[in-house]
């Protein structure tokens, strides 16, 4: 372990426990009580309030102010961190979240939790392959640098970007990178499965003054078109836990009646077509003959 490592662990105990002695620490980390003692006067001189207890039952300890409340969090507060972080652990399969959870478990003390709620994700096997470029992203945002990569539209065109990262959103199965592309001269959103060839450059940027509010509007949020569709009765729980029950009507005796908005490019197309033969487009008809010529073209391959 070293010194860094040490440290942290030291803070979190101290914020655990209320006076730990120096021997203790010495055994724990296997150094001499000479070392603790300069990593007390270390922290100290970082700013972390860190006192000592003189006697017996002497040692060191943390201001109270310093510590986490534990009346502030109750079992419930603590089971919702808890969950979210499993479920963002799940999307992200980051270390940084484990961390976090033992970090709130030593500061809250155990936790006598059974979990009422649990997250699952289906574990993409390309998840696993984009974490590279997820991390170098983050890193990148954070220590406000260029990030340079290639980049392939839909269509399969490849361009080189250079962009200001700003944000990195996750949107139902995919990440994106919200940034100033320096190119375009414009704020984009690049779907990160698209980005070949990442690099973080040395050179740095400054955020723009604009970006509070372009951070609103940034979002990919693709063109929406609302259509009706007749579906069987095995599909209406998915269109009400997508679209709610208020998109839902009793049409006759064999379907419901959808009313909903999806995308109006080949996504929309993709996701309609993954119910089958138990949804039949009704209109608008300029949609129904988008989706029929979409159609025409997958027959094509197959031809």
């Amino acid at each position: 372990m070293d010194k860094v490592e040490r440290l942290i662990s030291i803070i979190m105990i101290l914020l655990k426990k209320e006076v730990v002695p120096t021997r203790e620490f010495a055994q724990l980390f296997h150094v001499s009580k000479r070392t603790i003692l300069r990593d007390m006067e270390t922290l100290g001189l970082s700013n972390i309030p860190i006192y000592s207890v003189n006697g017996v039952n002497g040692g060191y300890g943390i201001l109270h102010e310093y510590k986490v409340d534990k009346r502030l969090l109750s079992n419930s507060d603590l089971e919702n961190i808890l969950t979210a972080l499993g479920g963002l652990g799940q999307i992200l399969m980051s270390e940084e979240v484990e961390r976090t959870i033992k970090k709130i478990e030593a500061m809250v003390g155990p936790l006598p939790l059974k979990r009422s709620i649990h997250l699952s994700f289906y574990d993409w096997e390309g998840r696993s392959e984009i974490i590279a470029a997820l991390m170098t992203c983050h890193e990148s945002i954070g220590k406000r640098k260029l990030v340079s990569f290639d980049y392939l539209d839909k269509n399969g065109a490849k361009t080189n970007r250079a962009v200001e990262p700003y944000e990195l959103h996750y949107s139902e199965t995919s990440w994106y990178l919200i940034g100033y592309c320096l190119h375009r001269q414009g704020y984009r959103t690049f779907k990160l499965s698209r980005i070949d060839h990442l690099r973080m450059d040395e050179q740095t940027f400054h955020p723009r003054d604009d970006w509070p509010e372009q951070e609103r509007q940034a979002r990919y949020q693709p063109q929406l078109v609302t259509i009706r569709a007749l579906i069987s009765p095995g599909v209406k729980d998915q269109f009400m836990e997508r679209f709610g029950r208020k998109s839902i009507e009793l049409y006759n005796d064999e379907f419901f009646l959808a009313t909903v908005d999806v995308p109006r490019n080949s996504t929309g197309f993709q996701f309609l077509l993954s119910f089958g033969t138990n949804l039949t487009i009704i209109g608008p008809q300029t949609y129904v003959e988008e989706f029929r010529n979409y159609l025409h073209q997958m027959m094509e391959n197959y031809s």
